[in-house]
């Protein structure tokens, strides 16, 4: 009887999110509506032999982390040449994995870290344009294209410096686009020093600037913001970076509500919205990870934030820093990026609910949540799907066989999973 009510009281938030989800189908943008990783199919398999996928098509490059988007029954994603620095827009049937069209738009080559790609952005999508962005040293373009592939405007953002690479993906609000452009003020060797950091909104129409606001210039996030309605009944977009911690605009205007310097290092993770708080996630490639929880307001405050769980006798890293974790009602799953920890948390209070040690080997794309399954694919290409519960449960892994640092999509019942240099179609049947 006692778990029956926790489970109650966990799912509590269940109804609202599902209203929120059904009211958008599709999958839109990173992590789909509005960034939360979240939808209430039940038609996705815990697990699938090679063979058994829908589809599974090469893209053409060899190369890239962008997650996949999806209006209808087309289906749009970035691909790179790491060679060439070329870069390829491709528009897919969703159906039956043929390529519709595609556009490729050569680059100049440049430094990246490792792990990154000339084709790590998502793109963005509405009923009648794809949104998409990527920079070389010394321009950085947010285009749109329409369905057919025909490009519609094409805007030059300035230079973009980072010692990663460019990876701000674009998101869309009402007739707006809108893209983080934020830069890195490194102390690297022959790297030059930004001039600017700045978050702008396009009209999507037309491309024109509608509000552009400046920043703080400190460590390049790569965060996608998300919405959140007020207590004034209002939405805001939420936002994170290191220079100035959570934080949250007028998405009409590009005027700062609040905001909370509670973020030490970089931020790559998109904000959350749960259990009433604010969550941002940051880290570095030599630790430190932690999750902060924040009231947000004009009074902004921190409610409490999470580095580690006590395991074995020892305290153990259970933050991400990459991936952005994801939720079910107020029940938060969270996948720690170089230890491929895994663990559960109660949103509303930071208590740790269960930890698991090295589910996966390194986590670098984000978790998706498919009814009460949790799936997240790790840096070898294993799928990973666990039980969306307050219990630890393994449901089921799939053996992909590839490097895999992107987040899956789920729309019309189906899963799509990138892959360095494939895509495929699960689910559904």
């Amino acid at each position: 009887m006692r778990m029956t009510a926790l489970r109650s009281f966990w799912f509590a938030a269940l109804p609202a999110v599902m209203v929120s989800i059904a009211a958008a189908q599709e999958w839109t943008r990173f992590r789909g509506p509005n960034g939360t990783g979240e939808t209430e199919t039940t038609t996705i398999p815990a697990s699938w032999k090679s063979g058994d996928e829908n589809w599974r098509i090469e893209l053409p490059g060899g190369d890239g982390h962008s997650s996949p988007v999806l209006w209808g029954d087309k289906l749009f994603i970035l691909s790179g040449d790491r060679k060439t620095a070329a870069r390829y827009v491709l528009c897919i049937n969703a159906k039956d994995g043929k390529e519709i069209w595609r556009r490729e738009y050569p680059g100049v080559t440049h430094k990246l870290h490792v792990n990154s790609s000339y084709a790590s952005v998502t793109p963005a999508v509405d009923a009648e344009r794809v949104y998409v962005a990527w920079s070389d040293p010394d321009f950085t373009r947010l285009m749109a294209l329409d369905h057919k592939g025909n490009e519609v405007w094409t805007l030059n953002l300035g230079s973009w410096i980072s010692q990663h690479g460019f990876g701000c993906s674009p998101m869309l609000y009402q007739d707006l686009v809108v893209l983080n452009c934020s830069q890195e003020d490194s102390k690297l060797p022959g790297l030059p020093q930004p001039k600017e950091t700045f978050i702008v909104a396009v009209e999507q129409s037309t491309g024109k600037i509608r509000w552009r606001t400046d920043r703080k210039i400190d460590s390049a996030s790569y965060s996608v913001p998300t919405v959140r309605k007020n207590e004034a009944g209002e939405d805001e977009l939420l936002c994170n970076t290191q220079a100035e911690g959570l934080f949250a605009l007028d998405p009409k205007t590009g005027k700062e509500n609040w905001s909370l310097p509670v973020l030490s290092m970089r931020s790559v993770s998109c904000p959350l919205y749960v259990a009433g708080l604010v969550f941002g996630t940051t880290g570095s490639g030599g630790g430190g990870h932690y999750l902060v929880a924040v009231k947000p307001g004009k009074d902004a405050e921190e409610a409490y934030r999470i580095k580690n769980a006590p395991t074995g006798g020892q305290s153990v890293s259970i933050a991400s820093y990459v991936g952005t974790p994801v939720c079910r009602g107020n029940l938060m799953f969270i996948f720690e990026d170089r230890q491929g920890h895994a663990s559960c948390i109660d949103a509303a209070t930071g208590k740790v609910l269960w930890f698991k040690p090295r589910l996966g080997k390194e986590f670098f794309g984000s978790p998706v949540r498919a009814g009460d399954k949790i799936f997240v694919v790790d840096t070898e290409g294993t799928v990973i799907c666990l039980a969306a519960d307050m219990e630890f449960k393994e449901l089921g892994r799939t053996e992909l066989k590839e490097l895999c640092r992107s987040t899956p999509a789920i729309a019309d019942g189906k899963m799509y999973v990138r892959t360095v240099s494939h895509l495929m179609s699960v689910g559904g049947k």
